[in-house]
């Protein structure tokens, strides 16, 4: 799958392109596993109501203070963030359908844009 960023900082849901795979190879019961292939980015699950994306990416630049790096200079902070963050994800297919929490949506999370960015998806029946 490819996704195209906007912005430098950037939440970009990803839920309903998965769950169209899913539907699309009519898998009833197993698990995806989402992997990204960059240093820059990452994935998670959060949820995304008002605010919550601009707080979020606020929330991770403030984890890592300014401070020399040893590092690539201008983007060792976004490698860093993409380490803590993860770069993959496995969610159980349950009925068809990604048995996410209520509130939960899968998302990719920019710290580089704007930027093409490549997931590789791997769905598996169980």
């Amino acid at each position: 799958m490819k996704v195209k960023t906007t912005r430098k900082d950037e939440v970009q849901d990803i839920t309903d392109k998965i769950q169209k795979l899913v539907d699309s190879e009519e898998i009833e019961t197993g698990v995806a596993t989402v992997f990204v292939k960059h240093t820059t980015c990452g994935l998670t699950t959060i949820e995304l109501t008002s605010g919550v994306q601009n707080d979020f990416i606020e929330f991770l630049r403030k984890l890592i203070p300014q401070m020399e790096f040893r590092h690539e200079g201008q983007h060792s902070t976004d490698h860093l963030i993409s380490s803590l963050l993860g770069t993959s994800l496995t969610v159980p297919i349950v009925d068809g359908r990604l048995t996410l929490g209520t509130w939960q949506r899968i998302v990719l999370v920019e710290l580089n844009g704007p930027k093409d960015r490549e997931i590789e998806i791997s769905l598996t029946e169980t």
